[in-house]
């Protein structure tokens, strides 16, 4: 019987999110100008499910508003009162639709979950034709940290042994998304509430964890199917997860986009410089002397004008102004009503309502809202050449990509002249004053101000001479 529920879980509190936990659920981040869990359904919808039970917890009014709009008889929310763990937020779903609505066969994937369109049509390809009692989909491991992940040992196309953050001896690493036969339920059920399957001297925490259930399978000498994802996927787990999401998505669309179009009411001027493909809304003007170098999709009433320089592969949402002589960078996005103004310089992500202004220069993510003052500077190269070590919930690490931007959570301002030194991460609500150098991470709604030392002397003509 061809699948047609999924389970999506987007209950859990994305703390090492930070700094955009706060004010966030991760799930509903935006990705390329799009809530990752609405890009995430929209999959599943293409592939033909039916019936989509989201699991909501933390900050659920998030994830509701990010689908509000969706097909009402497709989408029903189960709410998870308490966050005890993948398989426990799994059984309230099942619990709730009932098993005989589940069906015979179900997809459940995690909410934060960033992957190539066509995913899911392969994932249940391959499932209905081997019929195991569990399918997962896996990445080879490559050149990531095996402790970063819950991992796998594969072989010939079937999961051998599932660890958790292990120190190595594995292959592949767990994406998020898992299609079971009914007959799993009773693993799921039985699960011991931590993750057992783990190397010696490690230490997971208490939560009842899916992988652990397949696991259980396994050591059941049942058939766990392995699939490996075609093309990208990337668990949205810690800040610089967004820009190597944005980067894939952006490439994908880019890949996608065979010609450009442009509403008849747009305005593009002859003196612009466009070599790429552009996809423009509504009521924008491209002015004389802008320059856009590859592909670009520019919302409706967005202005883009005064010699403003679009690198290429850009997003911009609606009601934008960029202008006067500012530089967006490559794979960059600026959401709804963003400001890039005079000189400034952006390379990254910005969220709605972001205003950079006046020479300017930022590289990173920056949230909502966020006043980036006069000559504000995020340096991204080190003295010692090195990438930044960042320290998420008393771990530290160096992330592959983005080690040196700057993370700067919602509703934040920085002062003239703030320097803010490679890697920091700025705290919701703060500010960072004038002439600040920030060398550290800036906690929430915290104010940091330089204190000088004033000499006063008295001063006049007779100074010289007179």
């Amino acid at each position: 019987m061809p699948i047609q529920t999924a389970i999506v879980l987007a209950a859990g509190f994305g703390k090492k999110m930070f700094p955009y936990c706060d004010t966030r659920q991760k799930c509903a981040i935006p990705i390329a100008n799009k809530p990752a869990i609405r890009r995430l359904i929209e999959q599943l919808a293409l592939a033909g499910i039916r019936q989509i039970a989201v699991v909501v917890g933390y900050m659920e009014s998030q994830v509701r508003h990010a689908l509000f709009d969706f097909d009402e008889a497709r989408i029903v929310f189960i709410r998870q009162d308490e966050q005890l763990g993948t398989a426990h937020a799994l059984l309230c779903a099942l619990d709730e639709l009932g098993y005989e609505q589940a069906g015979e066969q179900f997809l459940v994937a995690y909410g934060d979950l960033v992957i190539s369109d066509g995913w899911t049509q392969v994932m249940i390809h391959h499932h209905e034709n081997a019929q195991p009692i569990a399918s997962v989909l896996v990445q080879p491991i490559g050149q990531l940290d095996t402790r970063e992940w819950i991992c796998a040992s594969v072989h010939n196309g079937k999961l051998k042994c599932i660890l958790g953050h292990p120190r190595g001896g594995v292959t592949h690493r767990l994406v998020g998304a898992f299609i079971f036969h009914r007959s799993a339920i009773k693993y799921i059920r039985s699960n011991p509430g931590i993750m057992r399957s783990v190397q010696v001297g490690m230490m997971p925490p208490v939560e009842a964890e899916l992988a652990q259930s397949v696991q259980m399978m396994i050591e059941g000498d049942e058939e766990v199917q392995a699939i490996e994802v075609p093309g990208f996927a990337v668990d949205l787990d810690k800040p610089w997860h967004l820009i190597e999401a944005t980067v894939h998505v952006v490439r994908e669309m880019s890949e996608r986009l065979d010609g450009s179009i442009i509403h008849p009411s747009a305005k593009i001027s002859d003196g612009a410089e466009v070599t790429g493909n552009i996809v423009v809304g509504e009521n924008c003007v491209i002015g004389k002397g802008v320059v856009i170098q590859g592909h670009a999709w520019i919302g409706s009433g967005t202005s883009i004008t005064t010699g403003a320089i679009l690198r290429g592969h850009n997003i911009i949402g609606r009601n934008c102004k960029v202008r006067d002589y500012c530089l967006l960078g490559s794979n960059s996005v600026l959401g709804d009503g963003c400001i890039l103004g005079h000189a400034a310089e952006f390379d990254g992500i910005a969220f709605d309502g972001a205003y950079f202004y006046h020479y300017c220069e930022v590289a990173g993510v920056v949230g909502s809202s966020v006043d980036i003052g006069a000559a504000t500077v995020c340096g991204t190269l080190r003295f010692d050449d090195l990438e930044k070590v960042h320290t998420i919930r008393s771990r530290r690490e160096i992330p592959r990509i983005g080690a040196n931007a700057t993370y700067i959570g919602d509703y934040c301002r920085t002062g003239v002249n703030a320097i803010i030194m490679p890697g920091c991460k700025i705290g919701c609500y703060s500010i960072v004053g004038p002439g600040v150098v920030l060398y550290e991470d800036l906690p929430p709604r915290t104010l940091v101000l330089v204190k000088q030392e004033l000499v006063r002397k008295e001063w006049g003509p007779e100074r010289y001479g007179w």
